[in-house]
């Protein structure tokens, strides 16, 4: 099995690529992992404070989750990934059932933040792209997806988005062995990616 992790900012296009890069294949040789599915589960807090949480900052993943799930599939093992709901902020009943296939893509603002994650990642895969692409992204994103509004979306951004994402994300570029500018607009960079599956394949 063959990994690659796909990083980048909120809003850069990550899950763009990756889809635009799924999409060449079938279902029996590309599966996908959600960085987002492992959030930690915060339903012991109140709806309040759970609305509070910065969900840009490494400690709001369960990566020891994410990992072990990554080394069950490279055993040829199937995995139950994780539903996390924005809405409510707490994982629910709900999985979804990955089954292991030649190529494994991870895709998630920090993936490339933890070192055991890193550390079974074949290719590392960094999406940039300019902040005000990425914020006007976000907006239309957490309005129509998560049911914020515009306010809620800035103060957010402000807050914990930009600070976490020059903090956290940014300085994971350097463990990237491609960057790809422009996310899913660079048809270039995802050929590329595409034809080295195609060989592995």
């Amino acid at each position: 099995m063959i990994i690659i992790g796909i990083a980048g900012g909120t809003g850069s296009g990550k899950t763009t690529v990756v889809q635009k890069i799924a999409g060449q294949f079938s279902t029996d040789e590309v599966a996908v992992l959600s960085q987002d599915s492992y959030y930690k589960d915060n339903s012991h807090l109140p709806l309040e404070e759970r609305q509070l949480l910065n969900f840009d900052h490494p400690d709001s993943i369960e990566f020891s989750l994410l990992s072990r799930h990554i080394e069950q599939l490279k055993k040829g093992q199937s995995v139950d990934e994780p539903h996390y709901s924005y809405l409510t902020c707490t994982r629910t009943d709900q999985t979804t059932t990955i089954q292991p296939k030649p190529v494994l893509i991870i895709e998630g603002i920090l993936i490339l933040a933890n070192a055991s994650l890193r550390k079974l990642l074949d290719i590392k895969v960094f999406v940039d792209c300019d902040s005000d692409l990425r914020l006007a992204r976000v907006i239309r994103r957490d309005i129509v997806e998560r049911g914020r509004d515009v306010q809620e979306t800035l103060k957010r951004y402000e807050e914990t988005v930009r600070p976490s994402h020059l903090q956290f994300i940014e300085p994971t570029k350097r463990f990237a062995d491609l960057i790809v500018p422009e996310g899913g607009n660079n048809e270039v960079a995802i050929r590329i990616l595409t034809n080295f599956i195609k060989q592995i394949l």
